[in-house]
């Protein structure tokens, strides 16, 4: 990126003088002026200057980062409030990669503490999991959000289920609307009905986790 960056100024200063020399002499450099820098010329083919093992470790920090804020997402956890992650390296060789990275985490995923499991360790209970190539990712829930406002959210949600699933229920055991309905509108109500049901279960479950922190 320096390289490139470092390059592209030098393309630029004809237009640009004063902004692309201020941040020249910024980042690392040669010479005491852009000004007078050489004019950039190809000195590498795009095959050296690709490290795919770089590339390959930051893909798998994206993906954690993803990971991460789709889990706070799903609980509802404040934007501001950091999180603690536990990592457990199923690929050794990752372990390194996440600890030299891990400014990202922070930053990127409101993600403090990031604890690295020691091989074999037991996993952490009342967490949330994701999985990404070579890490599994937990995020405790305790301290993570407010359980009687998550449980009363959860509760409301439930109850908003409970009526849909009631007025299918009634829908789909009349018989005057099974007998006229055509047979795509039957199936588009069942489907709805099972959807609902798929989510009172995992509303349920979300529960029963809620009352264990």
């Amino acid at each position: 990126m320096g390289y490139v960056l470092e390059r592209t100024l030098r393309l630029l200063h004809p237009f640009m003088p004063f902004i692309t020399e201020e941040i020249w002499q910024h980042i690392p450099h040669e010479g005491k002026s852009i000004m007078v820098s050489q004019w950039p010329a190809e000195d590498k083919t795009i095959a050296d200057l690709i490290d795919e093992a770089s590339e390959s470790s930051m893909t798998t920090i994206m993906e954690a980062i993803k990971t991460i804020r789709a889990l706070r997402l799903e609980v509802n956890a404040a934007p501001s409030k950091k999180s603690e992650v536990v990592l457990n390296f199923t690929d050794e060789s990752l372990r390194q990669v996440f600890a030299d990275n891990e400014g990202y985490l922070t930053v990127l995923a409101s993600a403090e503490p990031v604890t690295h499991m020691a091989a074999g360790a037991e996993k952490p209970e009342n967490a949330m999991a994701g999985v990404v190539n070579g890490v599994e990712i937990f995020l405790p829930l305790k301290d993570l959000i407010d359980v009687e406002k998550e449980t009363a959210r959860l509760k409301g949600e439930m109850a908003k289920l409970e009526k849909e699933i009631s007025r299918l229920d009634k829908k789909l055991s009349n018989q005057g609307f099974l007998a006229k309905a055509p047979a795509d509108v039957v199936a588009g109500e069942k489907e709805k009905l099972a959807g609902y049901q798929e989510k009172m279960d995992a509303v349920k479950a979300r529960l029963e986790d809620l009352a264990k922190l």
